[in-house]
């Protein structure tokens, strides 16, 4: 099977993201929404996008006229997924919203198309399942914004039959993107499973040693290799983003998070982030600003605790048969700008050194801290 004509359902940043890629990439694109002026915005925005490529001279203004000439606007649901072959859902992550869009594309869509989820959370077996073809059904993964990360997360349900899988592999390399899988449908994939469980472990860490926050996001940058701070990295992504991860991620595995209250305190007060103007910091306006950090900082800081929980998870994620050691380290540099390996800065710290860390935080605060038999086996 072969794809040309893809259909985006929704056209916020992410949909108009990608359907701007996939129509770089040749593909004909259909973005539909649930009213004209969304889809008027978002035409809008990806105009702009190409036309500040053209002016960057990164392609020319007859090719930027081509791609977006690929890109056609429709409403009406059974029109705009009459040619296609295949169909990336982008609605909002909440399940039942997801699983009411799929009831009525199932009975619209002809029975061969295939259907891709952009979720970062949510279980890929179960939307497939209110589908009547969850051997068609795949998670697809892009990050924000599309135009720019490299790394795209595909996850196959129990049931997405390995055509598929090769398919969607194929549609993420002919987008210049770079595909990991996520070999099982686990809660938060790869990326997510690293990253927010680290969000709340840098709370604790600030309660627990009385690190400010510049000090913690000074070790995480200069001692980590990420190319921010965590709170920083946080208040980047959003915390109504992380709120809603860590909800639903927690909901299916309590052994994945530790929830800080404050996440979800944050949350409830509107305190966002660089969006809303304050979240672990304050940002005097929209444009991006970055927090000072410096070495010196970091010196004050010792981020194990951090390590400890990334590497428990990541151990976790082989363990339990998702991921390997190789896809993680890919996973990790193009969707966390980690600039030196996970294991490799494991290896300097010592692992013997962080299975004590999880050992001593589990007596005292719970089984969750509890280390994974394969960081125990690699001491």
């Amino acid at each position: 099977m072969k794809v040309k004509n893809i259909t985006v359902l929704g056209s916020g940043v992410m949909g108009h993201g990608i359907a701007q890629v996939s129509a770089t990439a040749g593909y004909n694109v259909v973005l539909r929404d649930i009213k004209k002026e969304f889809l008027d915005k978002a035409m809008e925005k990806i105009k702009w996008s190409l036309d500040k490529l053209v002016s960057k001279e990164k392609i020319s203004k007859e090719e930027g006229d081509s791609i977006f000439s690929r890109i056609t606007p429709i409403v009406d649901l059974s029109d705009a997924v009459k040619d296609a072959e295949l169909i990336i859902e982008v609605v909002p992550e909440i399940m039942d919203l997801k699983k009411k869009v799929y009831e009525e594309l199932d009975k619209v869509a002809a029975p061969e198309v295939i259907f891709a989820s952009n979720t970062s959370t949510l279980p890929i077996t179960e939307i497939a399942n209110t589908t009547s073809r969850p051997e068609k059904f795949i998670g697809i993964h892009f990050f924000n914004p599309p135009q720019l990360m490299k790394l795209v997360e595909v996850i196959p349900g129990e049931k997405t039959s390995q055509e598929v899988t090769d398919l969607t592999l194929e549609y993420v390399k002919s987008v210049n993107k770079e595909a990991v899988v996520c070999r099982k449908d686990v809660p938060g994939f790869i990326i997510n499973r690293l990253f927010i469980p680290m969000v709340h472990e840098a709370c604790f860490l600030k309660d627990r040693t009385g690190a400010t926050l510049e000090e913690i996001d000074s070790a995480v940058k200069f001692k980590l290799g990420f190319p921010m701070g965590i709170f920083e990295l946080a208040d980047f992504t959003g915390m109504d983003v992380i709120h809603k991860a860590t909800t639903e991620m927690y909901l299916r595995d309590k052994k994945v998070i530790n929830p800080h209250p404050l996440v979800e305190k944050m949350f409830d007060d509107k305190k966002l982030g660089q969006k809303s103007g304050e979240g672990y910091y304050k940002y005097s306006d929209d444009k991006y600003e970055r927090v000072s950090l410096s070495e010196e900082l970091a010196a004050k800081c010792n981020p194990i605790q951090i390590v400890a929980n990334i590497l428990n998870n990541a151990a976790w994620l082989i363990t339990n048969g998702a991921s390997d050691i190789e896809e993680i380290e890919k996973a990790a540099k193009l969707g966390l700008g980690l600039k030196k390996p996970l294991f490799e800065t494991a290896k300097e710290i010592g692992i013997r050194k962080i299975v004590e860390e999880l050992n001593k935080l589990a007596k005292e605060h719970g089984e969750f801290y509890k280390p994974d038999p394969l960081l125990v086996s690699m001491q």
